[in-house]
């Protein structure tokens, strides 16, 4: 294999892990869009109101929270360091998954 060819080569061994990468984030960000706008805070509970709820059941610092569909996924870390996910319904704030 000539020089030429061996940079190609790894050129594109470097460039495809970030296209990838990207083309996730870009799905990603659409998806937020999307569902954000499809359940507007008028059709259920607040991101403000399930962080609340969450850490009734959880005490402890908010690292994420991300909605996909009727569902706000939450992330908190204890003092202790341990990280739980709560699941709420962004509809009525009920508590679907909790520690």
């Amino acid at each position: 294999m000539n020089r030429e060819w061996k940079v190609l080569v790894i050129m594109m061994a470097l460039t495809v892990p970030s296209t990838l990468t990207l083309a996730g984030w870009q799905e990603s960000t659409a998806n937020y869009h999307r569902t954000n706008s499809e359940n507007s805070t008028a059709t259920g509970i607040s991101e403000q109101k399930a962080i609340i709820i969450a850490q009734q059941h959880f005490k402890g610092r908010v690292l994420a929270i991300n909605q996909i569909g009727h569902t706000y996924r939450i992330k908190i870390l204890s003092d202790q360091g341990a990280v739980q996910t709560i699941l709420i319904n962004a509809r009525d704030g009920s508590v679907i998954v909790a520690p």
